[in-house]
């Protein structure tokens, strides 16, 4: 009997049938076609099921995300008014009624005349422009470059001359009219959410960072603070120089007797919430419209508000977001391109701080973890 040990370096070969045994799992599949068919059908299917119910979903929660970031946008008020010796269930009670009240002001007062404004300048864009082709300035101008401009109008005014396209839009219109209904449901629902997760704030705040590993929660804790504090900054920092945009174009429309000066204010609100790139749309959009009033009172609008722009960008932005996350401008134009496309102008403001969150992380969490790396 031969006295052969195998070393212990080596590990002995297995034998033909546990590799066998050892392959099986892997190709069972293949050996059972039918079995796999109706597995991958059966994925596909709940797959399927599933990105059907988030379609189904989408508007509550879009209604759930806009609620999150309105209470993310109030907490720093609070924040503030707790600082002044308040306790936090009246600085919530105070902040949310004035939120309240805001919202009940404009859907009351506001509103109403915005979309009354909206349906006179729809029907009076053909008469617009036929006085605008009229005008001597007009003609001036197409005798210096052609009938270039004169072509594009007559087709628009054609297009609004002819009773099946206004019956088409009227139809539209017809159907925001039903859904008017809806937005004020779901402004009820989106209310009531933000109070509910303003009250709760604390409390989910300190319920993840029990889902972190304990010697961790120190700077999830940390990282979170600033993430929230920058948002909730940068939201109603947004919010507010819109409506100072807002109030400057309808002040300005008032003074220079442009019409439609509500239905103006409400789209400079709700252009000049896009980031970096909405005072400038909005700034060519109004003056384009003014142009078919009167062109000197187009050109003194424009001068107008451009100096407003600068006095924005230089003395009103940096004081405002003077605490939200310094995102870098081509950043800010991708997130505000892909959250547009996505939701839309609730897409374009939420795409921003959310970008500003990734930079966040990456730079306090990845980039330390790998500067560690030696």
């Amino acid at each position: 009997m031969s006295d052969v040990t195998t070393p212990a370096s080596e590990s002995p070969e297995p034998a033909p049938a546990l590799r066998i045994r050892q392959r099986r799992p892997i190709l069972a599949s293949l050996d059972r076609p039918l079995a796999l068919g109706f597995a991958v059908t059966l994925g596909a299917l709940a797959a399927f099921t599933l990105g059907v119910a988030l379609t189904s979903l989408s508007t509550i929660l879009i209604y759930i995300a806009l609620a999150i970031f309105i209470a993310l946008g109030l907490d720093p008020v609070v924040k503030r008014l707790e600082r002044h010796g308040m306790s936090r269930p009246r600085a919530i009670i105070v902040v949310f009624a004035a939120f309240t009240v805001i919202v009940l002001v404009a859907v009351v007062f506001v509103l109403p005349p915005a979309f009354r404004q909206i349906a006179e300048f729809v029907q009076s864009i053909p008469a617009a422009i036929m006085q605008f082709q009229a005008s001597d300035w007009y003609r001036g101008f197409e005798a210096q470059i052609g009938d270039v401009v004169g072509n594009g109008l007559d087709q628009l005014a054609a297009f609004l001359s002819d009773p099946g396209n206004l019956l088409a839009i009227g139809g539209g219109v017809l159907a925001v009219g039903f859904g008017i209904g809806n937005a004020i449901s779901g402004t009820l629902i989106v209310i009531v959410l933000t109070l509910y997760f303003l009250a709760s704030l604390t409390a989910f705040q300190a319920a993840f960072y029990r889902l972190a590993p304990a010697r961790e929660r120190k700077t999830v804790a940390e990282l979170t603070e600033t993430i929230t504090d920058s948002v909730g900054a940068y939201l109603i920092g947004m919010v507010a120089l819109a409506g100072c945009n807002a109030a400057f174009a309808t002040i300005l429309h008032l003074v220079l007797g442009l019409p439609f000066p509500a239905f103006m204010g409400l789209a400079s609100f709700l252009i000049t919430l896009i980031p970096l790139v909405g005072p400038v749309l909005y700034w060519i959009f109004a003056s384009v419209i003014a142009l078919f009033t009167d062109p000197v009172l187009a050109l003194i609008f424009a001068v107008l508000y451009l100096i407003y722009m600068q006095f924005e960008a230089y003395l009103l932005t940096p004081r405002v977001m003077n605490k939200a996350i310094a995102v870098p401008g081509a950043l800010v134009i991708i997130g505000a391109l892909v959250g547009g496309t996505l939701l839309g102008l609730l897409g374009a403001l939420v795409a921003i701080p959310v970008t500003a969150a990734i930079l966040l992380i990456i730079k306090q969490l990845v980039i330390p973890r790998q500067d560690a790396k030696t």
